[in-house]
């Protein structure tokens, strides 16, 4: 039965990937003309919509296979996490798209959730039991409630990338642009990430360490990179491997900090090969794709999406968190590095709502907000939870 759930993700991964060239082709694609002679926009688009819910009820019935295998909900590491992070983003997308029809979007949406199942499966897959402050009801609600709010929240952040990429004038370079630009240099880090992760898996190596932990006590620690940066007190015990370059202190998870160090090397090298290429900025050579994008209508998706999202977030994040925190370590706040960029994450959103609603920022304001909480809640994905070391390391 775990081969069978493995089984039917992979056949989501391609669905979505199908999905990604149906949407693209219905973006970039000709028009039809219909009886009456008017220009309506191609088929594709219904393609993509349907590659993407075969994709959703694949990837459910995995997540629903996994935790009958698992006997707990496949959300208690960094592999089953970001997969159903994806998943989430790929429900909230189908839920959007009923009520937008916005092709756009979905050549948006559906490689960002492709790159999220990619990047999950970098990590550790196995079924693991569960520790004590996790073999609770609340592990269902809090995890659960707070992935489908951050699902719905990526949705804002595609729609107010493709408002930027859409509407920023690149005829007049300034900070507006080279922001933008940075944004593709990080997207551009993750497929590095999961490209350079995929190469070396691919010559089995490993670089071995032991080293003084957080609680001063000898531990080992195994990289799957080569060491750029090395565990407190490291020593390779791995012959014919590379030697860090330096060390860092017992808070830091060394081999994580390690990865992402390397993920913005190999994405660098992503990124200079693409402009070689394009011998443009990436976003303006994204843009003449995107000239037949209503942005208002865009802008709308991004505050929807974001409307949903929040409140769903605020339940799973923090309500439903306090109160498993107090029946797991009774407490309901300690000042963990993951509760403390949940709220911040909740109250970036709450500002975000309260300047759409009461001071009118629309539009490329509400884009750029859009763009930068989503950046808040990869940052706590994936530097917080791996990096810092606290009560809510996945890894």
């Amino acid at each position: 039965m775990a081969a069978a759930s493995g089984t039917l993700m992979l056949i989501a991964f391609f669905l979505y990937l199908a999905s990604t060239i149906a949407f693209a082709v219905a973006v970039t694609g000709k028009k039809w003309r219909n009886k009456q002679g008017e220009m309506k926009g191609n088929r594709w688009g219904t393609f993509g919509f349907i590659f993407s819910i075969l994709a959703a009820l694949c990837s459910l019935s995995y997540f629903v296979l996994r935790w009958v295998v698992a006997g707990h909900p496949p959300v208690s590491n960094m592999f089953e996490y970001m997969t159903f992070l994806g998943i989430a983003m790929g429900l909230a997308f189908i839920l959007i798209f009923s009520l937008y029809r916005n092709n756009v979007i979905g050549m948006f949406t559906m490689p960002t959730v492709m790159l999220l199942i990619a990047y999950a499966s970098l990590f550790p897959r196995e079924v693991a039991p569960l520790i004590p402050a996790l073999q609770s009801n609340w592990l269902k609600i809090h995890v659960i409630t707070t992935a489908l709010g951050q699902g719905i929240l990526s949705i804002g952040f595609a729609a107010g990338l493709v408002y930027l990429i859409r509407t920023l004038d690149y005829s007049k370079p300034g900070l507006k642009t080279a922001a933008l630009e940075w944004i593709m240099y990080a997207i551009t880090s993750l497929v590095g990430y999961i490209g350079i992760g995929y190469l070396f898996r691919l010559f089995n190596y490993e670089a071995v360490f032991q080293y003084i932990n957080e609680f001063d006590a000898e531990a080992q620690m195994t990289y799957t990179l080569p060491a750029i940066v090395g565990p407190n007190a490291g020593e390779l015990l791995t012959d014919g491997r590379m030697q860090p370059l330096f060390h860092v202190w017992a808070d830091i998870r060394s081999d994580d900090l390690n990865t992402v160090i390397w993920s913005f090397i190999a994405g660098l090298v992503i990124y200079v090969l693409l402009r070689l290429v394009l011998r443009k900025r990436i976003g303006h050579a994204i843009q003449p794709l995107l000239k037949s994008v209503n942005p208002e209508q865009v802008d709308e998706v991004s505050y929807r999406a974001i409307a949903i999202g929040f409140p769903v977030f605020a339940l799973g994040g923090l309500v439903f968190a306090m109160i498993w925190a107090q029946i797991a370590w009774t407490r309901f706040w300690g000042w963990d590095p993951k509760e403390v960029w949940a709220l911040i994450t909740f109250l970036f959103y709450a500002v975000y709502l309260h300047l759409r609603l009461s001071n009118g920022w629309h539009g490329e304001k509400s884009a750029w907000l859009c763009v930068i909480g989503f950046a808040i809640i990869m940052f706590n994905l994936v530097f917080v939870n791996l990096v810092i070391a606290g009560l809510h390391s996945y890894a």
